[in-house]
């Protein structure tokens, strides 16, 4: 029976999305909730697998192609692989006995050492320049599978400590002609195409400010290492810098409500919440999945919500909601190196604020100089809705809470 294979329905939000991705091929053989085909929109990636046992009888959307919500991508055929009529039923099977006979042939490609390798082993040697012979076979009369050579691949890395790492597909070295000047067109996905619209917007729409300070970041730090074993072991996850920013910045939005609302038009809009986002960088680009209700969370959950959503994000797995919403974007160029930074604010919101590389300086501490942890913040604003004198306070609270984390308890 043939089925018609349709692109998700897409949120309000989501007008159309691509076609990113086709990972199976008209005629192949899939099981019920394997990965047929991506599509990407411009917040995430969405997957659609499977109906049921069968093959794909179609594409009808080729890859790059738009879509639309809902819109027919290809057909589906559900039943036996080959199968394709009862009237055909004698030649399909003749048809597979002839294909057992060449696989099982082809499964006997010997080497020069005489080593008996499956075809997929044989592809997977060559391409790691692995000697067949040098390869303790573990499959059916000692047949080498593609277990284990890559079995042997892993152990030859281990072993040589002087190896390097083998380079991303990206970074790969070409060898070409010297004076050869190279260049390559890729298309830009509908991600990044999004997300550089949105930055576009925002600068040319708001009145964009950047204030600075700077943190003594000891404090936090010392207590981190005092406790960070017995947190381990009662919550089991480690205890980061983000989650303490993540609450200062909570406490900080209830004392500056400007800095925690949008603009709708013409419209203020204050938010009683705080559902804070934190920019995480992906192959596809930045994307700000947004930790609900930061209040009510202790370090612990904002931890366990940050790997959440670090996991997820890597894996391309996160979904229209997680990146819905937020009232305050937290984004962290420090752990790339950043020293100080201007970010861009993510619309609608009013303000983001920006973390950067901890950085030992001296600093003149009761008359003296000392050598301190130092961190600048950079606190980015729309001026049309936050006022230079409330950006700046609020920098300035969340610099004091930082620095004394006894005040995100006490509330002063």
């Amino acid at each position: 029976m043939s089925t018609e294979i349709k692109a998700p329905v897409f949120p309000e939000s989501v007008a159309e999305g691509t076609v990113a991705t086709w990972h199976k091929k008209p005629g192949e053989a899939c099981s019920r909730d394997d990965l047929i085909v991506d599509i990407e929109t411009d917040k995430v990636v969405l997957e659609v697998v499977a109906p049921a046992d069968g093959v794909i009888e179609e594409i009808i959307k080729d890859e790059g192609d738009t879509v639309e919500s809902g819109e027919v991508v290809g057909k589906f055929k559900e039943g036996a692989v080959g199968d394709s009529g009862s009237s055909d039923n004698k030649d399909s099977k003749d048809s597979k006995a002839d294909d057992d006979k060449s696989d099982a042939k082809a499964e006997q490609v010997q080497s020069s050492d005489d080593a008996i390798l499956s075809p997929a082993a044989r592809k997977l040697a060559d391409e790691n320049s692995v000697d067949p012979g040098s390869v303790k076979g573990t499959g059916k009369d000692g047949r080498v599978t593609k277990e284990d050579v890559k079995n042997h691949v892993d152990s030859a890395k281990s072993s040589s400590g002087s190896s390097k790492p083998a380079a991303p597909a990206s970074m790969l070295e070409v060898n070409v002609a010297a004076g050869e000047r190279i260049e390559k067109r890729v298309p830009m996905t509908r991600l990044r195409s999004s997300i550089a619209k949105r930055l576009v917007n925002a600068q040319q729409t708001a009145a964009m400010l950047t204030t600075f300070n700077e943190v003594d970041m000891g404090p936090i730090m010392e207590l981190r290492k005092q406790y960070q074993e017995s947190f381990v072991k009662r919550h089991e996850i480690k205890l980061g810098f983000m989650s303490f920013f993540a609450k200062a910045s909570t406490e900080a939005l209830k004392r500056f409500p400007a800095v925690n609302a949008s603009i709708d038009d013409n419209d203020m809009v204050y938010h009683g919440y705080q559902d804070i986002g934190v920019a995480v960088s992906t192959e596809r680009g930045l994307v700000v999945p947004v930790i609900r209700d930061v209040d009510a969370l202790g370090l612990a959950d904002i931890e366990k919500k940050i790997v959440e959503y670090g996991t997820k994000a890597k894996g391309g797995k996160l979904s229209i909601d997680d990146m819905t919403g937020g009232t305050f974007t937290i984004t962290n160029g420090g752990i790339f190196g950043s020293l100080i930074s201007t970010p861009i604010l993510n619309p609608p919101q009013t303000a983001i604020l920006g973390m950067h590389k901890i950085q030992e300086r001296p600093m003149a501490i009761n008359g003296k100089v000392e050598i301190r942890p130092m961190m600048y913040l950079a606190l980015s604003y729309d001026h049309r809705m936050v006022d230079g004198k409330e950006a700046v306070q609020f920098l300035v609270a969340i610099k004091e809470m930082l620095e004394d984390p006894a005040r995100i308890l006490l509330d002063v």
